[in-house]
């Protein structure tokens, strides 16, 4: 088994399985953390539970998004008009990362909203992460910023690893860092192995999928091989999500983590 650490998103894998029966079959899998997006729909002490009669960490949590194909699906961290609805729905995703035991609160910045700027929205959402960042401290739970391709997410308010980078380093109080996405990476930026031996140090997660399918690694263009070889030797100890649709069943593809990974 490789020393990085991987962590099963369950909105991805395991799909086989009701939800709540996902944990289980992570942990059989041999994971030891989980992520998902959207707890919401489950009381806390019931995915707590789950966690923990599994002997499994959870990772993030993601703010809440709005419905597949709606303005607001990506989230709405970015939108102007939309400021006390974010907050609500932030301290709600705080709450459930602090009952949860996550590491973290993925920001999803959200597409661009029709009739706004772009300048005025990324306004509006590094005023909002700043918000978030105090909110957060003291509480052990930290903050996510995520640049996302604009094949799947046109508009998306974080263009760049670069500008979620800035905006970290603007917001910051010590508990806002960026989530280095391979995938989206790879679509939009390509040379990952430079970029990440100039990002990963500002990184605070990592999540992986193989395009153009968005399949487990080994399945498509990434040489994971060498992009995990690139992770271990850059010192980053976090998790790494494995945010991706498997192919042909969860388990069945889950010998990449022994092929390619050191």
């Amino acid at each position: 088994m490789s020393a990085l650490r991987f962590d099963a998103n369950l909105k991805w894998l395991f799909t086989e399985h009701e939800f709540l029966d996902r944990f289980a079959a992570a942990a059989a899998a041999g994971f030891t953390g989980v992520e998902f997006p959207d707890p919401y729909p489950y009381e806390a002490g019931e995915l707590r539970k789950r966690l923990d009669d599994n002997g499994l960490h959870q990772v993030l949590v993601n703010t809440p998004m709005g419905a597949k194909g709606t303005p607001e699906q990506q989230g709405i961290t970015c939108f102007p008009d939309l400021v006390p609805r974010f907050r609500d729905e932030f301290l709600s995703a705080l709450d459930y990362a602090v009952a949860l035991g996550a590491d973290f609160v993925h920001l999803v910045g959200g597409m661009v909203p029709p009739g706004t700027s772009r300048d005025r929205a990324f306004a509006r959402y590094v005023a909002n992460v700043a918000w978030a960042s105090e909110q957060a401290a003291g509480t052990g739970v930290r903050l996510l910023l995520e640049a996302q391709n604009k094949r799947d997410a046109p508009g998306f308010i974080l263009e760049t690893q670069a500008q979620a980078h800035a905006v970290a380093e603007v917001c910051d109080a010590g508990n806002v860092g960026v989530l280095l996405d391979v995938y989206h990476a790879q679509i939009d930026e390509g040379d990952l192995l430079t970029l990440l031996g100039t990002e990963l140090p500002g990184a605070f997660h990592v999540q992986i999928a193989d395009p153009p399918s968005r399949h487990e690694p080994g399945t498509g263009e990434v040489n994971f091989k060498s992009v995990f070889a690139a992770i271990k030797a850059s010192g980053y100890d976090g998790w790494i999500g494995c945010e991706y649709a498997p192919a042909a069943g969860t388990v069945a593809g889950l010998g990449w983590r022994e092929e390619l990974a050191p």
